[in-house]
């Protein structure tokens, strides 16, 4: 059984994503609409998560918000109900290793691949969130905040984001002196501190940036062909 969430607050209570794009997409004859979300870029450690959904034509679901508007549990909560509602959801990842060894960009390409090749059916039309078609085997509408605008991408935004905090949770107990539990891999005072103390981790991205200040390690930084920017 599926819990049932608590009211919205009222500074995210308008701010519903609806579904006039995939109306539109679905009158046009595309009977299979995803939209899709990453989350993991900007992070020094872990994977690059991207999920895909296919929201029901017959069924809504109250109460799904771009995932930076919401908290943690409120997060969780709706990952869950998402999961029981949509018509079908995959969630597919490039590894810290493959964005090093292939650039960024080639990664998050990989990744989308991975995640529509992972729905249980051919997908006619994708909704991307952002300005940057990284699908390009199916025919792609990109919306600039997207996840604010298209339920479909507000959908899989959340899933991709508790998707991959639970992973490096799970990072967290092998290494908790990176504080993953809590930065989720991105850069912080704390995080920066134990790359100093103790050295990139087996999950830290070694073509990043931050890899140059670590002057006391013999570990090498990796040079990919897509360069990483520094964060700090």
């Amino acid at each position: 059984m599926v819990p049932t969430a608590r009211p919205l607050r009222q500074s995210i209570k308008n701010k519903a994503p609806g579904l006039r794009l995939e109306k539109a997409l679905w009158a046009a004859g595309n009977a299979v609409v995803a939209g899709i979300d990453e989350v993991g870029r900007g992070s020094w450690a872990g994977p690059l998560t991207l999920a895909a959904v296919v929201v029901p034509r017959d069924r809504g679901l109250y109460k799904v918000r771009d995932s930076k508007m919401l908290t943690e549990s409120e997060r969780e909560l709706m990952h869950d109900r998402i999961m029981d509602w949509a018509g079908d959801v995959s969630v597919a990842h490039a590894s810290g290793a493959e964005c090093d060894e292939l650039g960024m960009s080639a990664a998050q390409k990989l990744a989308a691949q991975r995640a529509l090749n992972g729905l249980g059916m051919p997908v006619d039309h994708v909704l991307v969130d952002g300005h940057w078609d990284f699908v390009e085997s199916v025919p792609v509408t990109k919306i600039v905040k997207g996840d604010s605008v298209s339920l479909s991408i507000a959908a899989a935004s959340i899933v991709a984001k508790v998707t991959r905090d639970r992973i490096m949770g799970q990072w967290d107990r092998h290494y908790p002196a990176f504080g993953f539990a809590a930065n989720k891999g991105y850069p912080c005072p704390r995080h920066k501190a134990a790359l100093a103390a103790y050295g990139p981790s087996a999950v830290h991205r070694r073509s990043w940036v931050f890899m140059d200040d670590l002057r006391w390690t013999a570990v090498p930084r990796l040079l990919a062909e897509d360069p990483q920017p520094g964060l700090f």
